[in-house]
């Protein structure tokens, strides 16, 4: 098995390319397709005791590497039978594999698929063209065993994670060179169970050629922000945080995972002298003004902004986007100030960082529909700037079409608060000199190893404490 973190997401057509590539180059393609099917047998055999196993087994290069795998766990004294949709086209790979299969073949149906005590599912792949439905669907629902899915789980795309038609829940997916997007995006990472990733020789020469524009998150991607010895509170940056006056946690929160983060000064931007009171009776080495936006805006240094957390969508929160923004400031988007841009996206135009939520993506741009990689890009096309789509599978996207998948957030994130921390922890990397593609990336990874690391019964303000570890982490991976 290769290493889990290969970054590159291949989509299917991508995946399809690289194949075509490697047989240009003189990889042969049935040595490649025996690679994967040993593979299987191999995760077969790790996972699961010997038992009766059946190999539903489609007519393209999936059932191909299913007749591999059956053939090697026959060989390693299985029980396996295989059950065959429709025979592969002649002279094909997978044609030359099942004349190679010598072992029983039974009907392919609900009766054989429920008496089995392992199913390798080798029907169709990542690259799905049409729903699953019919007897396909009938047979596969019918399983009672663990499911050992090759390339995805069928009826699963593996371009956007979505189940076209019906999809079973595999125990095991195993795939080859690279993952696809749809083994991390929801619900395709919950549907593949465990996922290995398999080396099947294929050159990793091919990437050049297809140049995948989408990632999987972590430490290789970027950098973050170091300290040398002529570092100062003014080299780490001053971030501005507009600060609501009733929900004072919100801002509170940023505030506090800004500073862990990095960012040399914080200041408060308060909305009146209330509000100004009470941020100024918290955290101490908090900066609290409650001066006008245009007052703020004169000082230069004044880089970057975070607008949003604590905020109501009004026309003050609107009227500060646009002087921010104006000001050609870099600016996080972030809660309220979303809202203030509900059906009206071009108000966010010229922000450098916007992270939605998916109602308020929705709000502000639209149904987000079936391809959540695609909504964030067009999103990010329409504004200029980096689109973070918060989620357990929250995915980053750039003007230029590079998509970020974060996959590493546990569900203890589920709770109020911790969309501020993100956006302060955000706003401090970009504060620091962070592109603000990395920027977002790396905020989405150092939550989610926060979080991991606290475990269950997380608040909010737990993750500010464990963001210097989650930090110290990158330098270990």
């Amino acid at each position: 098995m290769a290493p889990e973190l290969t970054p590159e997401l291949l989509t299917p057509a991508e995946m399809a390319r690289a194949d075509a590539l490697a047989a240009e180059a003189g990889f042969p393609t049935l040595r490649l397709m025996e690679a994967a099917g040993r593979a299987v047998a191999r995760a077969a055999r790790r996972r699961f005791r010997p038992c009766r196993t059946l190999v539903l087994a489609g007519p393209g290069n999936n059932g191909g590497d299913g007749y591999v795998a059956a053939r090697l766990l026959e060989a390693a004294g299985w029980p396996v039978a295989v059950a065959s949709l429709a025979p592969p086209r002649i002279g094909s790979d997978a044609a030359t594999m099942a004349a190679r299969w010598q072992g029983p073949r039974v009907p392919f149906s609900m009766a054989e698929a429920a008496r089995a005590g392992l199913v390798i599912d080798a029907l169709f792949g990542a690259g799905l063209a049409r729903p699953v439905d019919g007897l396909a669907a009938e047979v596969l629902a019918a399983c009672r065993a663990p499911i050992l899915a090759i390339d995805t789980p069928s009826g699963l795309d593996g371009a956007t994670g979505q189940a076209q038609g019906y999809a079973p829940q595999a125990a095991l997916t195993v795939t080859f060179f690279r993952l696809k997007p749809g083994h991390l995006l929801l619900p395709g990472r919950s549907l593949c169970g465990e996922t290995l990733l398999a080396d099947i020789g294929l050159p990793p020469s091919v990437l050049a050629d297809i140049a995948p524009r989408m990632r999987r998150n972590g430490p290789g991607l970027w950098h973050l922000p170091g300290l040398d010895r002529d570092s100062h509170k003014y080299t780490r940056g001053h971030l501005t945080i507009l600060a609501g006056g009733a929900m004072t946690g919100a801002a509170r929160l940023a505030a506090g995972a800004a500073h862990r983060t990095g960012a040399g000064l914080v200041t408060l931007r308060a909305p009146d002298a209330t509000a100004a009171t009470l941020y100024r009776t918290t955290e101490p080495g908090r900066l609290v003004t409650e001066a006008p936006v245009e007052s703020l805006l004169a000082d230069s240094r004044r880089v970057t902004w975070l607008i949003g957390p604590g905020l109501e969508p009004d026309d003050a929160t609107r009227s500060a986007l646009r002087k921010v923004i104006a000001a050609g400031r870099q600016l996080v988007a972030d809660a309220g100030a979303l809202g203030a841009a509900a059906g009206a996206p071009d108000l966010l135009r010229g922000a450098t960082i916007l992270t939605p939520h998916a109602g308020e993506f929705a709000r502000v741009f639209g149904p987000i529909g079936a391809d959540k990689a695609e909504a964030a890009r067009r999103a990010a096309a329409l504004t200029g700037a980096v689109v973070l789509l918060k989620g357990a599978d929250t995915v980053i996207a750039a003007p230029d079409g590079r998509v970020i998948v974060n996959d590493n957030a546990p569900p203890s994130l589920a709770t109020g608060g911790t969309g501020d921390v993100l956006a302060g922890t955000i706003a401090a990397l970009l504060t620091q000199g962070m592109h603000a593609f990395e920027a977002a990336a790396a905020g989405a990874w150092l939550q989610g190893e926060a979080a991991r690391r606290h475990g269950p019964g997380l608040l909010a303000e737990d993750l500010i404490t464990l963001l210097p570890a989650a930090a110290e982490a990158t330098r270990e991976v």
